[in-house]
């Protein structure tokens, strides 16, 4: 297996397939040590989980341009730490309210409880865009509420899941009850459709969902599937405009416009519309392209040459449809035609163009007009995925009753790309199903097991 870096297109780390018998036999020793680690107080599972964060802090310096080199983030924004640790020590906070038994009756007749026991082995597939935020979203409840862990990451971002894995072992973490696994499509579907996992939490692509979802056909194994977006924004007339252009450009761009809640189309009320687009034009023609080990570049190269070539593809269609660029290409000269790609606001636009329809998932984003409410959310509906839509008004019972009425997973209100660790992280249509994160991120961890007890045997 091979990363090849996005930066010069050289191979940046790589490490044997392994060979699923042998990722089995690791799974299978999980299972001993999953017991026994589900028997610990739930205090010392959290203090152990805890410091395996810290002790993945502690390795900024090389994280940082490890991911740089892997998946072209820029070194500037340092990583993914500030939404992993708020993540994560949320999660250890809730764990013991979220993980308590729900109790029904508590008498001298009865005892009627409800309990979280954990699935058992947990398979954490993780993507390659946020690799450490991602993984982690499962791992640390997965881990809290007793369960083995096995994380098999993207090529893209091959180090990721060893380094987590290295820092909790170090931590404390038992070797046995963690393990990373080096495996490809073909490995991962044929430990799945054995049953190796009890649960599988899967962050990608609809393609990759799919076919997950048929490798556990017929077994019955829990499944988590994080899938794709095409997330919209809507700015109305008695939106901060100013405020509205940072937060949905930065939004539309930010990490090369790779991130699954990324704003991707944008509609405006029309008597903001030109003002609306004046200023998310200056906005993007600032960002600076170039080497993400350069602390002074905002927007770095793409992970893969193949994902810039489908945005490039998606920006010529909606062209060549009539469609206008509005970027300077003479402000992007680092622009070579491979993974370094410049940013690009496209107006003109409309739903029979692929941009405005497919996930693009990389820095374009189209922007059109809306005469009222219901042009707006006829069109934001009109999509096959459904994660967040970001709503901007200064009237908060109008995103309300808009809310209402979008199919998406969660609704945003003058803010975008941000997950909120207090909220379920879910999504419906082929954004896929299941929830991270919150008090039900640790029910889809466990399974429910009813006690009725009766005390008195007359």
């Amino acid at each position: 297996m091979q990363c090849i870096s996005p930066i010069d297109g050289s191979v940046y780390a790589e490490r044997p397939v392994m060979d699923p018998d042998k990722a089995a036999a690791l799974l299978a020793r999980a299972r001993p040590a999953q017991k026994a680690w589900a028997g610990r107080p739930l205090d010392e599972r959290i203090a152990l989980v805890n410091a395996g964060v810290a002790r993945l802090n502690e390795m900024t310096d090389e994280v940082v341009p490890e991911l740089a080199h892997m998946m072209g983030r820029p070194v500037r924004y340092g990583g993914e730490f500030g939404g992993m640790n708020e993540r994560s020590a949320y999660m250890a906070e809730i764990a013991a309210r979220a993980l308590a038994p729900i109790v029904i009756e508590d008498s001298e007749a009865f005892d009627r409880h409800i309990a979280h026991d954990p699935h058992g082995v947990v398979g954490v597939i993780a993507p390659w865009n946020y690799p450490y935020m991602t993984a982690m979203n499962t791992i640390v409840p997965a881990l809290i509420a007793g369960n083995a862990v096995a994380v098999k990451h993207a090529t893209q971002t091959l180090l990721v899941g060893e380094r987590i894995v290295r820092a909790f072992h170090e931590a404390g973490i038992p070797e046995e009850l963690f393990v990373n696994l080096f495996l490809d499509h073909q490995g991962t579907e044929k430990l799945i459709g054995a049953r190796a996992f009890d649960f599988v939490n899967f962050t990608g692509s609809v393609g990759g969902g799919q076919a997950i979802e048929r490798a556990a056909a017929g077994t019955f194994t829990g499944l988590g599937l994080e899938l794709g977006g095409k997330d919209p924004g809507y700015v109305m007339e008695d939106a901060d405009l100013d405020w509205a252009v940072d937060v949905l450009m930065d939004g539309a761009m930010y990490n090369a416009g790779q991130c699954c809640c990324g704003i991707e189309r944008i509609y405006v009320a029309e008597p903001l519309f030109d003002a609306f687009v004046e200023k998310s034009v200056a906005w993007v023609s600032k960002l600076k392209l170039g080497n993400p080990i350069s602390p002074e570049t905002t927007i770095g190269p793409m992970a893969n040459r193949r994902f810039a070539d489908t945005v490039r593809s998606q920006t010529e269609d909606a062209v060549s449809q009539g469609a206008s660029r509005l970027i300077d290409a003479t402000l992007f000269p680092e622009d070579d035609g491979g993974t370094y790609l410049m940013p690009q606001v496209l107006v003109g636009v409309n739903h029979q163009m692929r941009v405005m329809r497919e996930e693009s998932f990389g820095p374009v984003v189209g922007i059109m007009p809306v005469k009222d409410d219901a042009e707006a959310l006829t069109l934001m509906n009109d999509c096959e995925f459904g994660l967040t839509a970001s709503l901007w008004t200064a009237d908060p019972e109008r995103a309300a009753r808009l809310g209402a009425e979008i199919e998406t997973g969660t609704v945003f209100m003058n803010r975008a790309d941000y997950l909120d660790p207090a909220l379920c992280w879910t999504g419906c249509k082929n954004t896929g199903r299941g929830g991270a994160l919150s008090e039900i991120g640790y029910h889809n961890l466990t399974r429910p097991k009813s006690y009725h007890l009766r005390k008195k045997q007359a």
